[in-house]
């Protein structure tokens, strides 16, 4: 029960093995860092 994203697109990710990074979007850098490919939250699956 997390809340992150909706079931429908963790399903999708879980189906073709893609892998999800959850991440707080608050945080200034944040998403540069996860392009980047910096670790940055919880990599989930993959």
């Amino acid at each position: 029960n997390l809340k992150v994203m909706d079931a429908s697109a963790i399903s999708l990710c879980r189906d073709n093995g893609l892998p999800l990074c959850v991440f707080n979007l608050q945080k200034a850098g944040n998403i540069k860092r996860v392009i980047c490919g910096e670790p940055v939250g919880t990599m989930v699956g993959g």
